[in-house]
């Protein structure tokens, strides 16, 4: 019988609102979606029902989940908020007549950023406006696909 009651204890902590996951599962764009898991709040087992901000209706979907152009604007600069949103890759063009790069050069992508070659790279490329790809790597580390170069330069954010 106590054997019973615990398992009873333990598993009401990994129950949650059958309606609040479908709500979820069905929303198309992942960032949302994953917003919307995140909003689910699950009461720790014997403590009754859940509370904190979402109390008043702790299963229910935030307000407004970041756009997709949201977080490509933030990408390289996301703030902790968007931590858990954030894009793998981000495709864009680079500004203008591009002629490759040396170390430390920054570089203006099309969408506005821009971005500082720091890994001590360089390369040529004679090319108009080519497309380029923001890569996430390990650690932290991201890096610019440039269609035509033969590197991958790693690169920070400026601005």
């Amino acid at each position: 019988m106590r054997t019973a009651l615990m398992l009873l204890l333990v598993s009401g902590a990994a129950l949650a609102d059958d309606a609040a996951l479908l709500r979820c599962r069905a929303l198309p764009d992942g960032p949302q979606r994953l917003a919307c898991y995140n909003a689910i709040v699950v009461a720790p087992a014997g403590s009754g029902p859940a509370v904190g901000a979402n109390a008043g209706a702790p299963f229910a979907a935030p307000a407004q989940a970041p756009s997709r152009a949201q977080l490509e604007q933030a990408f390289g600069k996301e703030p902790p908020a968007l931590q858990a949103m954030r894009l793998a890759s981000l495709t864009t063009r680079v500004a203008g007549r591009f002629d490759g790069w040396v170390a430390n050069q920054t570089i203006r992508l099309a969408n506005g950023q821009l971005w500082r070659v720091v890994d001590g790279s360089d390369d040529v490329l004679d090319a108009d406006s080519p497309a380029a790809t923001l890569q996430r790597g390990l650690l932290g580390a991201i890096y610019l696909d440039i269609d035509g170069a033969h590197r991958r330069p790693r690169v920070q954010r400026v601005e």
